[in-house]
C-alpha cells in the first residue's frame, strides 16, 4: 500500500465527519457576521468602501477574532476529531492489520489534517472576499473600492497565519494519538488556549505556542505593533512544529498498545 493510498484512505474517513463540517462552518462564520454588521450599519458603507486602505482593514477585521481565538480553537477541535476517529470506532486493530507501516499511518493522518487546514484557509479567504462584495448590494451610495486588492501581501499574511498555527496542530495531534479519551486532549488544548490569551502580554509569552497566531496578527495588522518580539515567531513556529511532530511520531511508533 503506497503512501498516497494511505492518504486517500484517511481522507475518505473525514468526508462525512464532524471535522469536515467544522472546516466549512468555521470558514464562513466571521465573514457572515461581517456581512450582517454592515447590513445593520449600511448608512456608513460609503465611507468604509472609500477608504484608501479598505482591503487591508477588511482583511484584518475578519482575521482579528479568528487569529486570537477561532483558528487555534478550530485546529484543536478538528485535529481531535480526526485523530480520535479510530478510538471512537474501535478500528485501530483493523487499521494496523492493513499493509501500512506505522510511519505511513502517522504521516498520512497528519497530511490529511494539513490538507483540511489548507482547505479552511482557501474557503475563509473566498468568504472574506464575498463579505466585501455582498454589502454593496445594501447601499446605493457605496461603490466597489478603487484600490487594487494587494494579493501578494494578503497571500504572504495567510502563509504566516498557516505557519503560526502549525505548533498547535502538532501538539494536539500528539495528545490525541496518545490519549484514548476524546475529552482529555480536547480539554488540554482549550486550557492551553485560554492560558495563551493571558500570556500574550507577557514578555515570555512566545514560550507558549498557542500564542503564535495572536502574535502574528499583532505584528502584521499594524504598521507599528505594540509588542516587539525578541524572537522570530515564524521560525519558532516551524521549530516547534518539527519538534512536536518528531516527538509525537516517536511516542506513537514506540507505544506498545496502539489500540
Amino acid at each position: 500500500m503506497t503512501f498516497l493510498q494511505s492518504i486517500q484512505s484517511e481522507w475518505m474517513k473525514t468526508r462525512r465527519s464532524t471535522a469536515a463540517v467544522l472546516v466549512i462552518t468555521g470558514a464562513l462564520f466571521i465573514p457572515s457576521i461581517i456581512i450582517f454588521m454592515r447590513f445593520v450599519q449600511r448608512e456608513k458603507l460609503a465611507a468604509v468602501y472609500q477608504s484608501g486602505s479598505f482591503w487591508h482593514n477588511h482583511f484584518f477585521k475578519n482575521w482579528q477574532v479568528m487569529a486570537f481565538l477561532l483558528l487555534p480553537l478550530g485546529v484543536i477541535l478538528c485535529v481531535s476529531l480526526i485523530t480520535q476517529l479510530e478510538y471512537r470506532n474501535n478500528t485501530w486493530k483493523q487499521l494496523h492489520t492493513t499493509p501500512q507501516s506505522f510511519t505511513s499511518i502517522f504521516f498520512a493522518k497528519l497530511t490529511v489534517i494539513l490538507l483540511m487546514l489548507l482547505q479552511f484557509f482557501v474557503l475563509f479567504n473566498i468568504a472574506i472576499y464575498i463579505s466585501a462584495v455582498v454589502p454593496l448590494l445594501f447601499s446605493t451610495k457605496a461603490v466597489y473600492p478603487l484600490q487594487a486588492i494587494p494579493w501578494s501581501d494578503l497571500l504572504l499574511v495567510n502563509v504566516k497565519f498557516f505557519i503560526a498555527c502549525l505548533p498547535v496542530l502538532a501538539i494536539q495531534y500528539l495528545l490525541s494519538l496518545r490519549i484514548k479519551n476524546f475529552m482529555l486532549p480536547l480539554g488540554a488544548g482549550i486550557v492551553l488556549l485560554v492560558a495563551s490569551t493571558f500570556a500574550i502580554q507577557w514578555e515570555y509569552g512566545y514560550m507558549i505556542p498557542f500564542t503564535y497566531t495572536g502574535y502574528t496578527y499583532i505584528l502584521n495588522a499594524s504598521a507599528n505593533p505594540e509588542i516587539k518580539m525578541p524572537v522570530n515567531i515564524l521560525l519558532l513556529s516551524l521549530i516547534m512544529f518539527a519538534a512536536f511532530t518528531i516527538l509525537g511520531y516517536w511516542l506513537y511508533s514506540s507505544k506498545k498498545d496502539k489500540c
